[in-house]
C-alpha cells in the first residue's frame, strides 16, 4: 500500500475491478489502489439459477486477489470516511490514503431493519432470498408442498430489479415438475405500477404471467413480515379502491394494511448505500435519491467534486442497478480520468444503458435492454438474428453459459 495514488477505487466488485483493469490497459504507469475488505468475489448474476437448482453455487465465487489487475495495489481494508476537500479516504486499519482521482464503487447493502420482522422470517424454513442465500432458495422450493407461494420486493432501489420475477417464473416451472403447482397460488406482489418499465418487454412478460396463471398484485408495498403468523403486511399505493383476490386469503386489516398469508415466501430485502456513503458529503442529502452518490447521469462525475466519480449500484442514476449497466459505465469513467490526467476533456457519456436477462422458465429467456427513460436499447447486431423481446432458448444458453464466461474472462480483465 502507498500513501498516495493517482486513482483510488473504493470497492473491489464488478465496477471497481473493471475500472482498474481498463485504466491499466489504457496506461500501465497509472498508480491505482483498490480498497476492498472481502477475500471473496461473487458472480451474483447466477444466483437466480442457483436458487432454481440449475447452476453450481461454487462456480459463482473466486478469490478477490486473483481478479485484482496486475500493477494494482489491493488494500484489504474497509473504507470508513471520505474527505473530498482533502482528497483523502479514511480506512479502518490503514489510516488515510491520498488520491488525485477517486472512484466510488462499494456496491450496496441489505437494509434488513427497514422491514420489521424480516430478519426473523429469513431464519425460518419457508422464507428465502436469492439476494442473501440462493442455496436456501433451492431447498425451500424443493420442500414446498402447496399453498400461497408469495414473491415480493421492497420499494427501495434494488440491484437487478428483475431478479424477484426470474425466480418466480422458475419456481412455477419447478412446481409443475414436482407436482404441487395444481395446489399452489403463485403470487407476485410488487410496489411497481407495471410488470416492467419498458413496454416491449412488459408485453411479453404479461403473456408469461397470464400463461402461468400467476396472481399479479401491483401497487403492493411490503412494510412488515410476521414470521410466526406467516403474513406479509402491505401498504396499498393505488388511489382506486382495493379489491381482494379470491382464494389467496388476503384481507385488509384495521390498520389499513393488506395482510397476505404465505406458505412459502421469497423476497428481496430493502437495500441501501453503505453507511459510510450515506453519511458522507458525497451522498444526496434528501429527496428521492437520498443516501446515494450524487453524480451527473451522463459523465458519472460527482456534481460537486470534479475529481470524484461513482458507478455501479451506489450511484444515483435513473436506471437499473446491474452488471450490464456497469459494463457501459466503466469506460466512461476511465475515459474521463485518462483525458483529465492528460489535460484534455472527455466527451464520453453514459446513456443509461442497462439490461436484465429475464429468465421466464427453464430454457427460456428474453433479454431486456434499455436506457434512460425506459427506452428500448437492444443491441442492433444481436437483434438481426434474434428477437430479444420474446422468450428464446438461445438467450437461456447465453444466460447460463455465455454471460458467466464473458464476466470472468472479458469484463473482469477490462476487455469489454
Amino acid at each position: 500500500m502507498k500513501p498516495h495514488y493517482q486513482v483510488l477505487i473504493i470497492g473491489g466488485g464488478t465496477a471497481g475491478i473493471m475500472v482498474a483493469a481498463q485504466l491499466k490497459r489504457k496506461d500501465k504507469h497509472i498508480s491505482v489502489g483498490i480498497i476492498e475488505p472481502s477475500p471473496d468475489h461473487w458472480y451474483q448474476a447466477a444466483y437466480t439459477l442457483v436458487g432454481a437448482g440449475t447452476f453450481d453455487f461454487k462456480k459463482t465465487r473466486r478469490d478477490t486477489g486473483s481478479l485484482i489487475p496486475r500493477g494494482v495495489d489491493w488494500i484489504q481494508d474497509y473504507a470508513t470516511t471520505i474527505l473530498p476537500n482533502e482528497h483523502q479516504v479514511g480506512t479502518k486499519n490503514a489510516g488515510k490514503i491520498q488520491y488525485d482521482y477517486l472512484v466510488v464503487a462499494p456496491g450496496l447493502v441489505m437494509d434488513y431493519a427497514a422491514m420489521p420482522g424480516l430478519q426473523d422470517a429469513l431464519k425460518t424454513d419457508i422464507v428465502c432470498s436469492n439476494y442473501t442465500d440462493p442455496q436456501k432458495t433451492w431447498k425451500v422450493l424443493q420442500a414446498f408442498k402447496g399453498g400461497n407461494a408469495l414473491f415480493t420486493q421492497p420499494s427501495t432501489p434494488i440491484k437487478c430489479g428483475g431478479a424477484p420475477q426470474k425466480i418466480l417464473y422458475l419456481a412455477d416451472d419447478y412446481f409443475r415438475k414436482s407436482g404441487v403447482r395444481n395446489r399452489t397460488n403463485m403470487i407476485y406482489a410488487t410496489p411497481g405500477t407495471v410488470i416492467f418499465g419498458t413496454k416491449e418487454f412488459a408485453d411479453t412478460l404479461m403473456q408469461v404471467i397470464n400463461r402461468k396463471e400467476i396472481v399479479l398484485k401491483l401497487f403492493y408495498n411490503p412494510v412488515q413480515v410476521d414470521a410466526e403468523k406467516r403474513i406479509v403486511y402491505y401498504e396499498y399505493k393505488k388511489d382506486t379502491p382495493w379489491v381482494p383476490t379470491e382464494n389467496i386469503h388476503e384481507i385488509m386489516g384495521s390498520d389499513h394494511l393488506i395482510q397476505m398469508p404465505y406458505d412459502m415466501l421469497h423476497l428481496a430485502p430493502p437495500q441501501a448505500a453503505p453507511e459510510f456513503i450515506r453519511q458522507s458529503v458525497l451522498a444526496i442529502p434528501d429527496g428521492a435519491g437520498k443516501g446515494w452518490v450524487d453524480v451527473d447521469p451522463g459523465t458519472l462525475e460527482h456534481q460537486r467534486f470534479p475529481n470524484v466519480y461513482a458507478l455501479g449500484d451506489v450511484a444515483s442514476l435513473p436506471t437499473a442497478k446491474t452488471g450490464a449497466a456497469v459494463r457501459k459505465q466503466a469506460p466512461v469513467v476511465v475515459d474521463h480520468i485518462i483525458q483529465s490526467i492528460q489535460g484534455k476533456k472527455s466527451h464520453a457519456t453514459y446513456s443509461g444503458y442497462s439490461s436484465c436477462p429475464l429468465v421466464t422458465g427453464y430454457g427460456k429467456m428474453l433479454l431486456a435492454e434499455f436506457k434512460y427513460g425506459n427506452v428500448r436499447d437492444s443491441d442492433p447486431f444481436l437483434s438481426k438474428f434474434v428477437d430479444t423481446t420474446k422468450e428464446q432458448w438461445s438467450m437461456w444458453l447465453l444466460k447460463k453459459y455465455g454471460l458467466p464466461y464473458l464476466y470472468w474472462n472479458q469484463m473482469m480483465k477490462g476487455k469489454m
